[in-house]
């Protein structure tokens, strides 16, 4: 497979990781609200479910949509945040391949939060009625981390802004201006 560089040495790729209701989406929120304009969010919810309405399997579309939305947002100088449950053995080919191929510099967290936290906070969203207990068990998979160790985990005990201020830090938005766009 032929290597396709992507983004610049300037642009940061973030990936965010993680069961339901492990705050990947507030975090991924966190930091564009933190960081302002030219940060682009690449949401797997809103692909899969919104954009293709698709179930979430092995070689699904939205594994590739994901890919190349990350990669165009990438090539037009946005800083680019994958977020969403994205199951190793479903994305994990495809967020190595693009872990890899980014130019800037890249960083990869998984947030963990067991599975009687995962319960009680999804209990405070928006489709706690749509999915009961048993469905939130069937989708947990501990710890389900990619291979060779590209991913920070943080756990339960981070913050919304300890988490966010992390993040921001280890890839060095923290000090970049927002751009224009």
């Amino acid at each position: 497979m032929t290597t396709v560089r992507v983004g610049t040495e300037g642009t940061r790729l973030v990936v965010l990781r993680g069961n339901s209701a492990s705050g990947k989406t507030s975090v991924a929120g966190g930091i564009r609200e933190r960081f302002g304009r030219g940060v682009a969010v690449v949401a797997q919810d809103n692909l899969r479910r919104v954009v293709l309405r698709e179930r979430d399997r092995p070689g699904a579309a939205n594994i590739g949509l994901i890919d190349l939305t990350a990669r165009y947002a990438l090539d037009a100088g946005y800083h680019v945040v994958v977020e969403g449950i994205l199951y190793a053995d479903h994305h994990g080919a495809m967020l190595t391949r693009l872990l890899a191929d980014h130019r800037g510099p890249t960083r990869a967290y998984y947030l963990h939060v067991p599975f009687e936290q995962t319960v009680a906070r999804h209990a405070t969203k928006p489709i706690a009625d749509e999915v009961d207990e048993t469905q939130l068990r069937e989708w947990y998979r501990e710890l389900d981390l990619l291979p060779g160790g590209a991913e920070t985990v943080i756990g339960a005990s981070s913050t919304l802004d300890g988490s966010v201020d992390r993040i921001m830090r280890d890839t060095g938005l923290a000090t970049l201006p927002p751009t224009s766009h």
